[in-house]
């Protein structure tokens, strides 16, 4: 009995033990967390102390430094997009100019080039600059009615850019598929109506806007297009870049299969109907003495033929090179042509494809985080199209880089 009381005494005093140690660490774990919070607020303190007080030399000196960051980015920032703007605008004008100043360019073909840089150049007075403003700041302060014009001037020229795109292709697809009877179509009035209709298309697209666009009593301190109309949202990136996508692809497509058909079929390795010159050999056997050349005469000729003794004793013959020249310039004509058309189309869909796909998201995904600098540096690639387009359209011609150069001569000896 006595042994029993004895166990009991003893798990009794084993218990107390443990509850002791257990309350003992855990008044510890209280008193770190007690002392963790503490310091977490005696740091707090000292921000709030610190956003308070700028007097304090730790906090100007902090702040002085962030400033300094901000400014070197923002100024470094300013000197790049400055940068793109400027040189935009000096490309274009030189375009212009170009085919204004020179009477072989007043084609209309190059008509359609000229109204791209027209609409190019409107881009980069019109919408470049204040996005400069505003893509540094990341604050609007120029008011609701100078955004809405912004904001049209933005949409409409920029669509106006990539539909005159289409209309290039659409000139060049005809041009090519049907050479003769397109010729006599190809005039200034069809070119004009072209990009008329180029343009009625765009502002058809920037318009919807205005007519919800509301009032508002506070301070316009952002200039964005409303997303709220997934309607429109879809209506305008589907008219101003997916369905002119889709269109370009198909031209393009179809240009290069017709080029590469046309350079299959120029190619002078095959043998065919040739222009020749035959002179008589002088003093040679079973011929008489003669200096007078042949007629130029066309006949089929094989490689066993013009290979075979006898045309070399008694005829010589000489293939002219005309004929082939003209065809190899051709088909090296539609070779660099489907290369500049790959240049075009790779340039612009990198360039656009990344705005569209991101302002075509933002309305539909809300779930997906969204970054106000990707907007901007996609905004920016969409601008920097305006800058290529008369680099690539210039650069792959050469009456435009002969024009080109007596500009730059002309000008230079006037000053």
């Amino acid at each position: 009995m006595s042994d029993f009381f004895l166990t009991i005494y003893t798990d009794f005093n084993d218990v107390v033990t443990r509850s002791a140690v257990g309350t003992q660490i855990n008044m510890k774990t209280m008193e770190r967390s007690i002392q963790l919070n503490q310091a977490s607020s005696v740091y707090a303190l000292m921000l709030n102390n610190c956003s308070v007080n700028e007097t304090d030399e730790n906090c100007t000196a902090t702040k002085r430094e962030e400033d300094g960051v901000n400014l070197i980015l923002q100024s470094s920032l300013t000197f790049i997009l400055s940068i793109i703007t400027i040189a935009t605008i000096l490309s274009n004008a030189f375009v212009i100019a170009t085919i204004s100043q020179s009477r072989k360019l007043h084609t209309p073909a190059n008509f359609l080039i000229a109204s791209l840089a027209v609409t190019d150049l409107l881009v980069s007075v019109l919408v470049m600059p204040i996005c400069v403003i505003y893509t540094v700041s990341h604050t609007w302060t120029l008011g609701q009615i100078l955004c809405d014009i912004w904001l049209s001037s933005d949409i409409t020229c920029c669509t106006a850019s990539i539909l005159h795109l289409c209309v290039i292709a659409l000139d060049r697809y005809w041009a090519v598929t049907d050479a003769v009877g397109y010729s006599k179509k190809r005039t200034p009035a069809r070119a004009a109506g072209m990009i008329a209709t180029a343009w009625v298309i765009a502002i058809s697209i920037s318009l919807p806007p205005l007519f919800w666009r509301q009032e508002k009593a506070e301070e316009v301190t952002s200039c964005s297009v409303n997303t709220d109309h997934i309607f429109y949202t879809i209506y305008s990136t589907f008219g101003a870049f997916y369905i002119p996508t889709l269109l370009l692809i198909a031209l393009y497509g179809k240009i290069y299969i017709e080029a590469r058909r046309r350079i299959f079929k120029n190619c002078p390795s095959k043998a065919g109907k040739r222009l020749t010159s035959a002179h008589l050999i002088t003093n040679s056997p079973g011929s008489e003495s003669s200096t007078s050349p042949l007629n130029y005469r066309t006949q089929e000729t094989t490689a066993a033929e013009t290979c075979s003794p006898a045309h070399v004793w008694q005829v010589k013959v000489t293939v002219s090179d005309s004929l082939l020249d003209k065809k190899r310039i051709s088909a090296a004509r539609e070779k660099k042509a489907t290369k500049t058309l790959g240049i075009i189309l790779g340039a612009y869909i990198i360039c656009w494809l990344p705005f569209f796909i991101y302002t075509l998201l933002v309305p539909l995904c809300s779930t997906c985080t969204f970054y106000p600098e990707l907007f901007d540096f996609f905004t920016w690639l969409g601008y920097l199209n305006s800058l290529i387009n008369p680099i690539i359209y210039t650069m792959s011609n050469e009456d435009f880089k002969k024009a080109f150069h007596k500009l730059i001569r002309f000008k230079c000896c006037r000053h």
